[in-house]
């Protein structure tokens, strides 16, 4: 899955243009390496995401399509937040 559509998806970011606007200003980061939108994201993967001066890693758990609000919170678990 792409990341800007992942990070939609798992609402960690509102909006996939948001997301690939984030992507574009190397703001989003995959095991360290900064990426495109459309990089592809897998389970298993540390993604970074640098807003404002705020940080938060998480590790993908689940690639999921269509997602409800309450279960867009599986699709990741929090390592490390600032």
């Amino acid at each position: 899955m792409r990341i800007d559509k992942y990070l939609k998806n798992s609402r960690l970011i509102k909006r996939r243009t948001v997301a690939k606007d984030a992507c574009e200003q190397s703001r989003i980061e995959i095991n360290g390496k900064q990426v495109k939108p459309s990089a592809n994201v897998a389970v298993g993967d540390k993604v970074t995401l640098r807003l404002g001066e705020s940080y938060i890693t998480v590790e993908v758990l689940a690639l999921t399509e269509h997602v409800t609000k309450d279960s867009a919170k599986e699709m990741y678990r929090i390592l490390d937040e600032n």
